[in-house]
């Protein structure tokens, strides 16, 4: 076991706690104030603009979870572009922040950051600095969602149960990648245009399985989440991992609808509507976006650790 130690800003530290703790490979999380300008701040003072940040010191086992694996799970979690705010909290002590002790993460965690904000289309409000001081909170902050199970919590706290889809191992489509796709599944995925309903062998494949991004491989619906909605396209309540969609506003067509996109190959999927069972969402999702990986083809690839979540 190699114990390493990393500090997270990521708005209330209540949520951010009952969330990390949860990882697997994070050995034990504590929350407390840091890089302020006073020794030793209460809780009131930080409230009051003492200019320290809700931190959470996180220290891990770096012998099963990587430093760039936590910082991940850490973005699925927060809003990258928010400035002084996450959830319903507001104030300098709710800014987004790594702050390392060790110099040799610096590296690590910009290229981390710096891969995962290469999929996005305006910039992270993160920052990245050398842990300056840090002091531990109060008593009653500590597992505080323990002490109050109904407590305020920005953050869904499942989140750590779903499967970490790494975004080093997938590559946004090389325009060669693009020229390999048939005419409708670049219609689809480059042009937002819409499969025939009824037209996609998909829409009826029922296996089990996985689904992933025609044009990069990622990840991003399982058969375990896939439904017979009559609509003509493939639908599903949920993706595989809540990071590995991105969603737009698509007033196209004298509609008014929400567009799903893939993270990494910025590909056009369909859309997601409200309408899903038992008062889930249907997302509504192009077949020529999709291919389908049986399940006993996951045996032995890079997706063989996601057939428990397929299932």
């Amino acid at each position: 076991m190699t114990e390493h130690t990393i500090y997270l800003g990521g708005g209330c530290f209540w949520g951010l706690q009952g969330y990390i703790r949860q990882i697997s490979g994070v050995l034990s999380t504590e929350v407390g104030y840091a890089n302020g300008p006073s020794s030793n701040p209460s809780y009131e003072e930080v409230c009051h603009d003492s200019g320290h940040v809700e931190a959470l010191k996180v220290t891990y086992d770096a012998d099963t979870l990587s430093l760039d694996h936590l910082i991940q799970y850490f973005l699925r979690a927060i809003d990258p572009f928010s400035i002084n705010k996450q959830g319903g909290d507001e104030g300098i002590q709710y800014r987004t922040g790594i702050y390392y002790i060790d110099s040799a993460d610096k590296p690590i965690i910009e290229a981390t950051l710096a891969r995962a904000q290469s999929f996005e289309s305006k910039p992270f409000a993160i920052e990245v600095l050398p842990l300056d001081n840090y002091y531990t909170a109060e008593e009653y902050h500590q597992d505080y969602l323990d002490k109050n199970p109904t407590g305020y919590c920005h953050i869904p706290l499942g989140l750590s149960q779903e499967p970490l889809i790494d975004d080093s191992l997938y590559n946004k489509p090389t325009e060669q990648t693009l020229k390999t796709l048939s005419t409708q599944e670049y219609e689809v995925t480059q042009n937002a245009a819409t499969d025939a309903p009824f037209s996609h062998e998909l829409t009826d494949e029922f296996k089990s399985g996985l689904y992933v991004d025609i044009t990069t491989g990622e990840p991003l619906f399982a058969s375990s989440r896939k439904f017979e909605s009559h609509c003509g396209w493939p639908s599903f309540t949920k993706p595989i991992a809540k990071d590995v969609i991105r969603y737009y506003q698509d007033n196209s067509h004298g509609m008014q609808r929400i567009e799903v996109r893939s993270r990494i190959g910025n590909a056009h999927l369909g859309h997601v509507f409200e309408d899903g069972p038992n008062g889930s969402l249907r997302y509504c999702i192009n077949g020529s976006a999709l291919r389908f990986i049986p399940k006993d083809q996951l045996v032995g690839s890079k997706y063989e650790y996601l057939i428990p979540y397929i299932e």
